[in-house]
């Protein structure tokens, strides 16, 4: 592995494949299965991150997302109720992705892993 935010994104993809799996063992069950993949939320942990050695990359990380922001902790819960609630009864096996287009400049090429 080339870095640690390319294991942590490696990790990410295993993730979302895990829960479309789960989906259809639990899904025979009647439950669903989903996942929340959040891109920076603001933490102490990111700030720490964020004053640290690798800042400079995420401020670029910030700089290139089509949200031009980190998201907060409250938006993470509101996605995580709704994934829970009634409204997203039909949904199963998605790992919903709320990181501001992160990932979207990834595959732009506008922003590259360390």
């Amino acid at each position: 592995m080339g870095s640690t935010v390319q294991a942590y994104a490696l990790s990410k993809r295993a993730n979302s494949l895990r829960v479309q799996t789960a989906a259809v063992a639990w899904g025979k069950r009647g439950a669903r299965v989903n996942a929340v993949s959040p891109g920076v939320i603001i933490t102490p942990l990111a700030l720490d991150e964020l004053s640290g050695p690798r800042g400079e990359w995420f401020e670029q990380v910030r700089k290139v997302s089509a949200a031009k922001r980190f998201g907060t902790p409250d938006e993470v819960a509101d996605a995580a109720a709704f994934l829970l609630g009634r409204q997203a009864g039909f949904i199963t096996g998605a790992d919903l992705l709320m990181d501001g287009g992160v990932t979207a400049a990834l595959c732009a090429g506008e922003l590259m892993i360390p």
